[in-house]
């Protein structure tokens, strides 16, 4: 067995999620207009535009029949304040299509400064300490076969964990977009008396899928200062790896157990 084969796989391991960490970072703290170069946006915004036009037809509809559902009688309409109070919502619904998606970008933009502004998670890195690597380099051979297999192992979990925490930022950058594609026809629900609880509820979901950015940048500082260094016992370069890896491991999964957990957090603070 080659022992800085040992050293350069836990390397490997250790720079995979230190990657993923930085990538989770400018996943969290960039707007979706500059994601990918903006490509994605573009789709985005034309589908938006396209459904548009179905919330205009939305708005008539629900307006119609909050309309014949809370009036009796047109007499009603005869009274100033019922009139206007009609038209104001009317008049409300159509703004927040149209403008629905600069709400959303402003909305978006708030939520995302929030998360910026507490920091970078730099202290997440995980490194191999030089007193554990000049200890695997001294292992013999006999004695590197079960320090292999302790490697393989603590790599592999290593690596899924770094795959599962940014495959779950991903998730929520793309609710992000679908929420905006889609945005138009829950706002639409507003010009109705008995069809907005719908769009309240799109709103407050889709603030929620905003804070979760900055509850995921929160887990990642509560974790570095949870975890701080990570102690190296001494003994045997088998044993010390496997004591390190082990704490190393556990502390991973606090830390995607948190992350994928953002989402139950924001909807019971928000009641959603």
């Amino acid at each position: 067995m080659n022992q800085n084969w040992i050293v350069e796989n836990l390397n490997n391991a250790f720079s995979t999620w230190n990657g993923k960490l930085t990538e989770l970072w400018g996943l969290v703290t960039t707007s979706p207009q500059s994601f990918k170069g903006g490509a994605v946006w573009g789709v985005m915004q034309s589908l938006h535009s396209a459904m548009v036009g179905i919330g205009y037809a939305l708005i008539v509809l629900f307006f119609a029949i909050s309309l014949f559902k809370n009036t009796t009688n047109f007499h009603e309409l005869k009274r100033p304040e019922a009139a206007l109070h009609y038209l104001i919502r009317f008049v409300a619904a159509k703004a927040l299509v149209g403008y629905g998606m600069d709400i959303m970008l402003n909305i978006f933009s708030v939520c995302n400064d929030m998360a910026a502004g507490m920091g970078g998670i730099s202290q997440a890195m995980v490194t191999l300490p030089g007193e554990m690597q000049s200890a695997i380099e001294n292992v013999g051979f006999l004695a590197s076969i079960p320090l292999w297999l302790v490697t393989i192992l603590g790599s592999l979990f290593i690596t899924v964990l770094s795959f599962v925490m940014i495959l779950t930022v991903y998730g929520r950058f793309f609710r992000l977009y679908m929420y905006t594609a889609l945005a138009p026809l829950p706002l639409a629900s507003f010009a109705g008396e008995s069809t907005q609880s719908v769009g309240i509820s799109f709103i407050k979901s889709y603030v929620g899928v905003c804070l979760e950015g900055a509850v995921i940048v929160l887990a990642c500082v509560i974790y570095a200062a949870f975890v701080s260094t990570p102690t190296v016992s001494g003994g045997e370069a088998t044993t010390m790896v496997w004591s390190y890896l082990t704490e190393i491991i556990f502390n991973m999964l606090v830390l995607v157990g948190l992350i994928k957990g953002s989402d139950r957090i924001i909807h019971e603070m928000m009641g959603l």
